[in-house]
């Protein structure tokens, strides 16, 4: 970071030196193409991100730059006395619920990449599409979105819950990612029976309980569906804590991680297995495979996982 952004001062002072004229800055001339470039954009994000966050010491309180290879959609952030507060609220709240589906899709086993095409074809192409044909329509933005995160969750409904791992390993750094699945997976079954079960029951007793009489049992069906909508919230914005508590930023960074481990295990087993065959047999076996290799690789998958939380600046805040 600190190379890329002596190069863009220096880029940019050399820029301004170009301009100059008889010792006078010419602020305004033919604008050059290479401002517009996205590399150029990206760069200059990184940098001016980073140089922010070094005068904030609250790392709470850092930005970052969105990654958009990300499952996710970008939170907007709300200046102060804007008088579009209400709608961005209204735009952020359909994000997170889309947000907060995309990584239940990942732990129930659906792809980061039919995550991400859905995300492309369900939501960027068709607000790009009523942007050009209608302009902007926050109304129409967020009913995109929704849309789009029921697709998602209709996905989810349809898609078993994968077993829990059971390879029989002896590794501590894998039986403690073994251990988080676990943990992610039981949590995605609460919120699934809430979501599948719980919920479209509520509703339905809701729609039978007509007449005058049956006001205050509206009433109290009512809450419990409040209260229901406002648990499965609760519980999926938790998922994500459970794993940055282990260093991993966010549930795609863990999944993504897990999923590269896991065979190399099951390849350690299936050599293991293959050598206690050859010494069965009394034939002349080879040296049993060695787990310390294994560790080392796993070690190595999990620090790329984890190295992931300084290079996104992995706090709450969106730029």
């Amino acid at each position: 970071m600190s190379e890329n952004k002596g190069n863009f001062l220096l880029f940019a002072a050399d820029y301004l030196i170009q301009q100059s004229c008889g010792g006078t800055l010419r602020l305004f001339t033919t604008k050059d193409e290479r401002f517009k470039s996205e590399a150029f954009i990206a760069e200059a994000k990184e940098v001016y991100t980073a140089l922010i966050n070094s005068h904030i010491s609250d790392p709470k309180q850092r930005l970052k730059v969105f990654d958009k290879n990300s499952v996710c959609l970008p939170t907007r952030k709300i200046g102060k006395n804007n008088p579009k507060e209400e709608e961005i609220k209204a735009d952020n709240a359909a994000r997170q619920e889309w947000n907060r589906t995309a990584d239940m899709a990942l732990i129930t086993g659906i792809s980061e990449e039919t995550i991400l095409v859905i995300k492309q074809t369900q939501i960027h192409e068709k607000v790009s599409r009523s942007i050009r044909d209608s302009g902007w329509l926050p109304n129409l933005f967020r009913s995109i979105v929704n849309k789009a995160k029921d697709f998602l969750q209709n996905l989810i409904r349809e898609k078993e819950m994968p077993p829990k791992p059971t390879l029989d390993i002896d590794m501590a750094e894998f039986r403690h990612m073994r251990n988080l699945m676990i943990k992610l997976q039981d949590k995605a079954k609460e919120i699934k029976h809430l979501q599948d079960k719980v919920l479209p029951e509520l509703k339905q007793k809701l729609a039978e309980t007509k007449g005058i009489f049956k006001g205050k049992e509206r009433k109290a069906l009512e809450i419990q569906i409040q209260q229901t909508e406002r648990e499965i919230a609760d519980k999926l914005d938790k998922i994500p804590d459970t794993l940055k508590a282990d260093g991993y930023p966010d549930v795609q960074v863990f999944m993504t991680t897990y999923r590269k481990a896991e065979p190399v295990v099951e390849q350690y087993n299936r050599d293991l297995a293959k050598w206690e065959r050859q010494v069965q047999e009394k034939g002349k076996p080879k040296r049993p495979p060695e787990k310390e290799s294994v560790r080392d690789r796993l070690r190595q998958l999990q620090a790329e996982g984890k190295q992931q939380r300084t290079r996104k600046k992995s706090q709450d805040r969106e730029r």
